[in-house]
Order: C-alpha cells, then structure tokens, then sequence
C-alpha cells in the first residue's frame, strides 16, 4: 500500500526487530484512526513519548509528579513505511542512538505484532534538566548507565 513512500524513503535504512532488545507492546484504539482508515500520524508521537516514560517510570528514574530532574522533548521525527490500522496491536521497540552530557537521543521502532521490519520509526531527544530553574543539568549517572545499555554498543537489556 505504501510502496511509493518506501521508495522516498530509500535513504534511510528501514530498521529492523533486530535492531532492539526492549519492546512494548501498545494495543491500538478505535479512535487512533482516522478518516483514511488508519492510525493517523500524531498517535506515533505519542506512542514514543509513551514507551520513553514508561520505561524511566518502571525504572525508578522518573515520578512525573516529584523528580528534581526532568527529561524535556526537543526533538522528534517519525518515518513511516507501512501503515497500521485498529485493532491491531503494535510494539514500540526502544534503544538510544546519542548519549551526550544532557541529553540522550532514542532510536524507535513501531513494529507489527511479530513483524521483522518497522512500520515506522524514528527518534526522540530528551534534555535533562532542573524542573524548577529548567536549566540544562547533567544526566543521573544511574541513570546514565542504564542508557547506556540501550546504546548498540552496550549490553541490552
């Protein structure tokens, strides 16, 4: 159905299953689709910013409510391959491509139930920063070394 867009989108590598370890899975809503039949652009947004924060609240690294040091969004893409359409179920692969003093950047993939390819994918860029001065602020080194497991040269887990 997408076979045109794919061809646009030659130049970036379409990522595979193998290109993650951590997965979530993300159930679809009725009203994720929309008037063409399926899961209109922005749901994509939110699935990322989804798998991320759920992850650093499973963690221990986040509590939305109190944390002294607080991720900030400054960067988002998303590439699609393949549309996807309720009632599916997707899963949401999750890695870190960038780890800089402040800020870490993370690879997705949102992935048909049991799919190979990604049916889009993209990358979300968090900031760290104090949440009462919003000041740019190291990353916690523990959590730091977790990210560091998520990069393609550290232990995934």
């Amino acid at each position: 159905m997408y076979d045109r867009y794919s061809r646009m989108n030659q130049r970036q590598p379409r990522l595979a299953r193998a290109d993650f370890s951590l997965f979530r899975p993300v159930p679809t809503r009725w009203h994720d689709n929309d008037v063409f039949g399926h899961v209109n652009n922005v749901v994509y947004y939110a699935w990322f910013d989804t798998a991320v924060n759920a992850w650093l609240i499973e963690r221990g690294f986040l509590d939305p409510a109190s944390s002294a040091v607080i991720g900030l969004v400054v960067e988002t893409t998303c590439t699609y391959f393949e549309s996807v359409a309720f009632p599916e179920t997707v899963e949401i692969g999750l890695g870190v491509d960038r780890l800089g003093t402040s800020s870490v950047t993370y690879r997705l993939g949102i992935f048909r139930e049991g799919a190979g390819q990604a049916a889009a994918q993209g990358r979300f860029t968090h900031v760290y920063v104090e949440r009462t001065t919003q000041k740019p602020v190291a990353i916690p080194a523990p959590l730091r070394a977790a990210l560091e497991g998520l990069t393609s040269s550290g232990e995934r887990r």
